[in-house]
C-alpha cells in the first residue's frame, strides 16, 4: 500500500492525465473526475486487495470495484493505468474508435480492471450489491465498493438497491457518493432537491460517514472506518464524501459548467500549470 504523501502525488498526475484525455478527444466529463480523484487513488493504492497481476472479471478472491456514475470514466481509467493494469500511453486514446478507452467503461474489448459496463445511471448500487451478497454466498472475505455520483441519486433503482442491501445484510458492501452538489442542468439541490442525505442512508438500515473528499488521510480513515463499523452491526455502509467539482483546477471548480465539456488546448495548459507532474504524463 502507499503512503499518504505517495497517494497525494498519484492524485495530481492523474488529474493532469484527466485534463489532457479529455482534452485530446476533445469530448469527456472533466469536472466530476477531477471531484473524486482522491476518493479513486486512496481506493486503489491505499485500500483495495485488487492485483492487476491477477485480477479478474469475475474478481473471485480480491475486492471488486463498480463505477456507477459512468461519466466519470476517465478518472477510473487513470487510476487504472497508473496503477498498473495498462500502459498510462493507452490514456491518449480516449474515445477514439475502437479504443478500449471508450466514453463510458465497456467490457467488450476486455479492458483489464474492468468488471461492468456502465452508463445508464442508477444501476452501479445493484450490480454492486449483487457481487457482494456472491461474495458472502461463497464464503469470501473480501468487499465490493462502488462509487456513485449525488445526482444519480434521484434515480429511483438506486433505493431500492439500498433496501435489498441492508436486508440482506451485505457487511461487504462499501459505497461512496461522489457529494459534490453539481449535476449536469446545474447544482443538485436547484434540480431536485435531495435534502438530507446522511439521514436517507441512515433511514434506509445503512451505516452512514460523512468525511473530507479531498484529504487524503480524512478519505482513507473513512474506508477503515466503515469496514470496522459494517463487521460490527452487519450493514452496508454509505460513504459520503464532500467534494468540489473540478477540483484542483481554478477554472473548473465549484461548477456545473465543466460536467461534459471539454477544454481548449489553452485551456489545458493554464490547467497543467496548477497541477504536479508527478509520475510522468503520457
Amino acid at each position: 500500500m502507499a503512503t499518504i504523501e505517495e497517494m497525494k502525488k498519484v492524485a495530481s498526475q492523474v488529474r493532469r492525465d484527466i485534463i489532457r484525455m479529455v482534452c485530446m478527444a476533445k469530448s469527456g466529463h472533466p469536472g466530476g473526475s477531477l471531484s473524486s480523484t482522491d476518493i479513486l487513488t486512496t481506493l486503489y493504492f491505499g485500500v483495495m486487495k485488487q492485483d492487476p497481476a491477477t485480477w479478474t472479471r469475475e474478481g473471485k478472491g480480491q475486492d471488486m470495484f463498480i463505477l456507477s456514475a459512468g461519466h466519470l470514466a476517465p478518472v477510473y481509467y487513470a487510476v487504472l493505468a497508473r496503477a498498473g493494469y495498462y500502459p498510462a500511453s493507452e490514456l491518449a486514446t480516449l474515445r477514439q474508435y475502437g479504443s478500449r478507452i471508450q466514453g463510458h467503461p465497456s467490457v467488450e474489448h476486455d479492458l483489464p480492471g474492468v468488471s461492468q459496463c456502465s452508463g445508464s445511471l442508477g444501476q452501479g448500487l445493484s450490480v454492486a450489491a449483487g457481487l457482494a451478497l456472491g461474495k458472502k454466498m461463497s464464503g469470501e472475505d473480501s468487499y465490493a465498493y462502488v462509487l456513485c455520483g449525488d445526482g444519480e441519486t434521484e434515480e429511483g433503482q438506486f433505493w431500492e438497491a439500498a433496501m435489498f442491501a441492508a436486508h440482506h445484510n451485505l457487511d461487504n458492501l462499501i459505497a461512496m457518493t461522489d457529494w459534490n452538489g453539481q449535476q449536469i442542468d446545474g447544482p443538485v439541490d436547484e434540480v431536485s432537491g435531495q435534502g438530507d442525505l446522511e439521514a436517507k442512508w441512515k433511514a434506509f438500515g445503512w451505516n452512514t460517514i460523512v468525511a473530507d473528499g479531498h484529504d487524503i488521510e480524512a478519505i482513507l480513515n473513512a474506508y477503515n472506518e466503515a469496514k470496522k463499523i459494517n463487521k460490527s452491526n452487519g450493514k452496508p455502509c454509505m460513504i459520503l464524501f464532500r467534494t468540489e467539482m473540478g477540483h484542483g483546477v481554478d477554472f473548473m471548480a465549484g461548477t456545473h459548467k465543466w460536467h461534459g465539456k471539454a477544454p481548449s488546448e489553452e485551456q489545458c495548459a493554464e490547467a497543467m500549470k496548477q497541477l504536479e507532474e508527478t509520475l510522468g504524463d503520457f
